[in-house]
């Protein structure tokens, strides 16, 4: 009985210790130009970044320019953020003929660049519960 005793200790402190730690990762807009729409956020691995298919999703309310998404139950890794302000709800971005966005959108890190935005620029690592501010 003993035995068995110690076996299931040992095996439950095994699993607690290989299940995955997960965090909360808040994301918020505040500056948005008009409450039309709504805020777009997707979060991203590396291989989902800038595809169709990213790792979560949430579309988002504004009030007073205001919109924060929470994704939650995210592994520890690497992350960017991309945030789209759909005006138009047709959830998609909308280009000119020439190819320009014609909705606001940022991405994590808040980087100043010019053409589409990269990994390396919007990267962020998430070791813990983290709270980020993302500019359109």
């Amino acid at each position: 009985m003993k035995a068995l005793f110690t076996s299931l200790i040992v095996l439950l402190f095994s699993f607690i210790l290989s299940a995955q730690e997960t965090f909360t990762l808040k994301v918020t807009v505040n500056n948005a130009s008009v409450d039309e729409g709504k805020m777009v956020y997707s979060l991203n691995t590396e291989n989902q970044f800038m595809k169709a298919a990213p790792l979560q999703t949430a579309s988002i309310e504004i009030k007073d320019g205001v919109a924060t998404a929470i994704f939650e139950n995210v592994p520890a890794g690497a992350y960017a953020v991309i945030v789209l302000h759909d005006k138009n709800a047709n959830e998609k971005m909308d280009f000119s003929a020439n190819g320009m966005p014609q909705e606001a959108y940022g991405t994590s890190n808040n980087p100043m660049s010019y053409g589409p935005p990269t990994w390396a620029d919007a990267k962020f690592a998430l070791d813990s519960d983290k709270e980020i501010i993302v500019r359109l």
